[in-house]
């Protein structure tokens, strides 16, 4: 009966409620979006990216343009990426991707991605994975926009990146050389040979290789190595380093003139076979 009585009372009061209708459902002025958009421009202006966030966002759900919501939406992520609020900023981005996959500034939004992860990448001492996620959204860029602007600025980086990934195998093969760990140290300084032989530590991962297969007693395979660094960095000092490995009796006679550099390194990759 109680029951009843409740459910009675609760419809009475649905009844009431919509006899006042027009006091509950009496519709908000709606906020006009090009002021929010020029007070988070204006935000934007003095640096004030976190407020200029704010309010873009406000646009952009305000915007019944779908063309000005979008670029409401962009200079939002742009202004959490002033701030630095990397994570925020590509969440940010991958739903601008989602939500307008036709915008005139979709190549932006992948390429401001790509920045990101690359300005989060460590030196060579610290976690590899921030470099790997930072090649790989570069390389998705490049393949997907080869002949964009944007394309040009990050094959640039993406050489700096693979500079970065081989200090690490470096600094890693140095770090098993120093624990007397060869083969792992052999492993990392093969790599580099392998994936970054344009890079500026290839010549010292191939002295590295002279070196530990001759401590090894692997006279063959040093030399071979040394071999690929007299053919293609004759004049570095990383073979010079390497040769009297192989010649310890050699003393290397100081030059400034560099056509006697030149015949001289000439006649001692003949000696290394």
């Amino acid at each position: 009966m109680l029951h009843r009585i409740l459910l009675a009372l609760s419809f009475s009061l649905i009844l009431f409620s919509c006899s006042k209708k027009d006091e509950i459902y009496k519709p908000s002025n709606k906020i006009n979006p090009y002021e929010l958009y020029k007070e988070a421009l204006d935000a934007f202006d003095r640096n004030d990216y976190f407020y200029a966030n704010k309010k873009f966002s406000e646009a952009e759900l305000n915007f019944s343009d779908v063309e000005l919501a979008a670029k409401s939406a962009i200079m939002a992520s742009f202004s959490l990426y002033g701030i630095n609020f990397y994570s925020e900023a590509t969440e940010n981005l991958d739903r601008f991707i989602k939500t307008y996959p036709s915008d005139k500034n979709l190549i932006y939004a992948n390429y401001l991605q790509a920045i990101i992860y690359f300005e989060q990448m460590g030196d060579e001492k610290k976690d590899l994975k921030p470099l790997i996620q930072a090649r790989q959204k570069i390389d998705l860029f490049i393949k997907k926009y080869p002949d964009s602007d944007y394309a040009i600025d990050l094959k640039f980086k993406k050489n700096l990146i693979q500079n970065q990934l081989a200090a690490k195998e470096l600094f890693v093969a140095k770090h098993y050389i120093e624990t007397q760990k060869w083969v792992p140290a052999i492993n990392r300084l093969k790599i580099i040979v392998d994936e970054y032989e344009k890079t500026v530590f290839i010549e010292e991962a191939l002295h590295r290789l002279v070196e530990v297969h001759y401590h090894l007693g692997l006279e063959g395979e040093a030399k071979k190595y040394a071999k690929i660094l007299g053919y293609n960095y004759n004049s570095s000092e990383w073979f010079k380093r390497s040769y009297k490995i192989l010649n310890k009796d050699y003393e290397f006679e100081k030059s400034s003139k560099k056509n006697k550099d030149k015949s001289f390194f000439k006649k001692i990759k003949k000696m290394i076979k």
